[in-house]
């Protein structure tokens, strides 16, 4: 993107159509989401009337190619999309998150045609994808997995259990990972996909969770499930390159949800600091409040450009894997830290449930824990670093 002079563009910069489709997004978030936040959160359960209009509006098919029926837009579109929902409810924005960055795009980059033309449609349409790695004992090293697949003709059977499952309660599809070599240790990690009525697979309990509580994360559980070997994503053996890599773009995700929800919260406080009066006047007038303003809008402004820079490196097709852990990283600590303080200028009504900060603050806990917690990030960072 280019200046009006020919020059570069500021990194923020947005085109034209960018523009409009933000703010498309915004609004509606704004005037069809904001009315069932409270009630979201509280009930544990996202509104299958909204996620339909995700669907109607396109934002569950943002990068998917044109040709099956989705909006062939770029990454940093589902990025736009990501942030502008979760600045009103950090749920919406994971459950977009997760079905652009993560499943469409493991589709997208390593689906046969034959798997591409089944499936893509109908995540573009009115299908949920899920992304299932996670396991009771891996956490951070995701590839001690212990879930199998053993062959079996021309089927796979799947035996094991995953855990914290986005979006598992209502998908229709789910990129599942499991060991089908598993002498060969991590490189015997396959990707298949699964839909929910296979024989011998159950969606399990869904967690009661301290945030992002409308955004359904369930266990997962395998019995002898068969999948036909069609529906091996890759090659086998070869998971562990698709886990790395949809998640390297999945963590810039994350990064636009934290900075959706850092932008929200400060909203939220800059409304509330004019219109609170103390002492005779509000206290937005109190230089303690407005520096406070001034910390947040820079954490804002900082982690924005670091996803936007991801965004666009990826869509440029340069390497990004530092940038997407930077980007994640810093978002996160900014986004815990931008919502302590909208809470702390709300004083005590926010620390209740009757103002909107309580919920950013415990939304804004998950992003330093999954797709790679913090420390995994700066590990990442530093091996790359050191690596020059």
């Amino acid at each position: 993107m280019h200046a009006p002079d020919g020059g570069p563009a500021p990194l923020t910069r947005l085109s034209e159509e960018e523009r409009l489709f933000r703010d498309t997004v915004r609004r509606f978030a704004v005037e069809r989401i904001r009315p069932h936040v409270r009630e979201m959160d509280e009930t544990g359960e996202f509104r299958r009337d909204l996620i339909e209009e995700f669907f109607r509006l396109g934002l569950m098919g943002i990068g998917i190619p044109e040709i099956y029926g989705g909006q062939g837009g770029s990454f940093f579109q589902a990025v736009l999309a990501v942030e502008a929902l979760s600045a009103v409810d950090p749920s919406a924005g994971v459950v977009v998150d997760v079905q652009n960055t993560l499943v469409n795009n493991a589709l997208l980059r390593w689906g046969t045609e034959e798997q591409k033309q089944r499936y893509l449609p109908r995540l573009a349409a009115d299908t949920v994808g899920a992304y299932a790695l996670s396991e009771p004992g891996s956490g951070s090293d995701a590839f001690a997995m212990t879930t199998r697949a053993q062959e079996r003709g021309d089927c796979f059977a799947l035996n094991g259990q995953k855990l914290w499952i986005t979006n598992a309660k209502e998908a229709g599809l789910f990129v599942l990972f499991a060991n089908a070599r598993p002498e060969q240790g991590y490189r015997g990690v396959t990707a298949f996909l699964i839909q929910p009525e296979f024989p011998g697979f159950r969606v399990g309990k869904k967690e009661d969770k301290l945030g992002i509580r409308a955004s359904s994360t369930c266990e997962l559980a395998l019995d002898n499930c068969l999948v036909p070997r069609q529906n091996v994503l890759g090659e086998v053996g070869k998971g562990y390159q698709v886990a790395i890599q949809t998640l390297n773009e999945g963590r810039i995700g994350i990064g636009a949800q934290m900075t959706g929800l850092a932008q929200g919260a400060y909203e939220h406080a800059v409304a509330y600091a004019r219109q609170r009066k103390q002492f005779g006047k509000s206290i937005a007038e109190f230089q303690g409040v407005q520096f406070e303003l001034a910390r947040m809008a820079t954490d804002i402004q900082a982690a924005r450009l670091l996803v936007y820079n991801a965004a666009r490196m990826k869509d440029a097709g340069e390497p990004f894997l530092t940038e997407a852990a930077m980007a994640k990283y810093f978002a996160s600590v900014a986004a815990e830290r931008v919502a302590s303080r909208a809470v702390e200028i709300h004083g005590g009504v926010g620390f209740t449930k009757d103002y909107p900060v309580e919920k950013l603050y415990r939304d804004a806990k998950i992003g330093s824990i999954y797709e790679g917690t913090s420390n995994m990030q700066l590990q990442t960072i530093a091996r790359q670093l050191l690596e020059k």
